[in-house]
């Protein structure tokens, strides 16, 4: 198989990982409708989305129309929001938890400070919930210490100091404080829709747990992603499309490495190509058992059976925005030829009334490669999943971005077996 095909393509299959999102994968079926419509509206073309009805994961089928091509595209979810939802702690005590256990590692193990050496927007996004969560506790304190005081100062201006009455006085603020600081606790845990404090917390905590290695839940999970992959692999197909988002790109990273390894992706078949939009690869694999991680970018980045583009900006603060996933991560070998690293450029790509809108809307803008761009640049998603060149046709020649980051970064760079 050919990286570098200049065929046109008819028929493409797209497999979609998302990041780490405990919601049904339907919401991403709603923003390629919504943000398609919109993109192809700004730049000329037009998608129509139908229900995908030939069973498998979820997702949908698009017909693109690029001037006279026509091109019929399935995407897959490959879901793992259930795991998700298993990790994500229900107790206010245990995310406190959480939090200590997964500060000690990040401190610990030295990761943190070798992250924040490479972007320092990503490393506040994963302060900030430990910084909400222990202001939400210091107010909880503050707010029950207030009371017992109050008590205390009733007490003495009542004369029952050392009294009977003094002394349930003193019993009934304690429970009193106690009960107001649990109520604080609980009024910010309902709202962390709003805050995201819990969900980034729960987020940080999953990496952390087995101090970089995968779960055996989601290690299993992944082989099923690439059963799934390697059988479009053996469709009548064009191009095989794997996009990880967030997360969901290491996982992409990993999955991909063994279907390779394993002899998995035929010669004379379709092109694979793998798109990594917004990537945090740095937050698990500079820690101390990301073994099989940093194996699997060694392996990946000098391949030759797949195209591997990696696109972020320094926009997306909750991204390591230009940082080559390989090299930071210290497994880089002179037989490397992947990822091509590219901005998405938001500053360019958005006009400036669209970026005022969103620039401080920090998740928004973590999802803002799956949406549409009022100035597009060679970035197009929509042209990317359903228009007719593939991955490496597109990019073909495309030289990487100047201000990329590639010098090793991370203290732990072994590999596994």
């Amino acid at each position: 198989m050919s990286s570098m095909s200049p065929k046109k393509v008819l028929r493409r299959r797209v497999f979609y990982i998302p990041g780490y999102d405990p919601i049904h994968p339907r919401r991403y079926r709603e923003l390629y409708r919504k943000e398609g419509a919109t993109q192809a509206a700004i730049s000329g073309y037009d998608i129509a989305l139908r229900p995908k009805t030939d069973g498998g994961a979820y997702g949908w089928q698009v017909e693109g129309r690029f001037g006279a091509d026509r091109i019929d595209m399935t995407c897959e979810v490959l879901v793992w929001s259930d795991i998700v939802r298993d990790s994500m702690s229900n107790t206010i005590l245990s995310t406190y938890l959480q939090l200590l256990r997964t500060a000690w590692i990040y401190v610990g193990s030295g990761a943190l400070a070798r992250l924040m050496r490479l972007r320092k927007g990503p490393v506040i996004a994963a302060l900030y919930p430990v910084v909400f969560l222990l202001a939400q506790l210091a107010l909880a304190l503050v707010a029950g210490w207030a009371v017992v005081r109050l008590s205390a100062g009733l007490t003495v201006w009542a004369g029952w100091d050392g009294a009977l009455g003094g002394t349930l006085l003193h019993l009934g603020a304690f429970c009193g404080a106690l009960g107001l600081a649990w109520a604080i606790l609980r009024w910010f845990r309902a709202r962390d829709g709003r805050f995201f404090a819990y969900y980034l917390m729960h987020d940080y905590a999953f990496s952390a747990h087995l101090r970089g290695a995968n779960p055996p839940a989601l290690e299993q999970r992944m082989q099923e992603f690439g059963h799934a992959i390697a059988a479009a692999l053996r469709d009548p197909v064009d191009e095989v499309l794997v996009v990880g988002h967030s997360s969901g790109a290491h996982l992409a990273v990993s999955v991909l490495a063994d279907l390779i390894r394993a002899g998995r992706v035929p010669d004379e078949g379709p092109d694979l190509a793998f798109l990594s939009l917004g990537q945090v690869v740095p937050m698990l694999s500079f820690l101390p058992q990301a073994h099989r991680l940093r194996a699997d970018l060694q392996y990946l980045s000098e391949s030759a059976a797949l195209t591997w583009v990696d696109v972020t900006a320094p926009g997306d603060g909750c991204a390591f925005a230009l940082c080559d996933p390989v090299a930071v991560s210290g497994v880089a070998r002179a037989g490397k030829r992947w990822p091509l690293v590219l901005s998405a450029a938001f500053t360019q790509t958005l006009s400036p009334a669209r970026w005022k809108e969103l620039r401080w809307r920090f998740f928004r803008l973590h999802f803002q490669y799956l949406c549409a761009f009022d100035r597009p640049g060679d970035y197009d998603y929509f042209a990317i999943t359903a228009g007719p060149v593939t991955l490496a046709a597109r990019y073909d020649g495309r030289a990487p971005s100047k201000s990329r980051i590639e010098r090793s970064v991370s203290g732990h760079v072994s590999v596994a077996a």
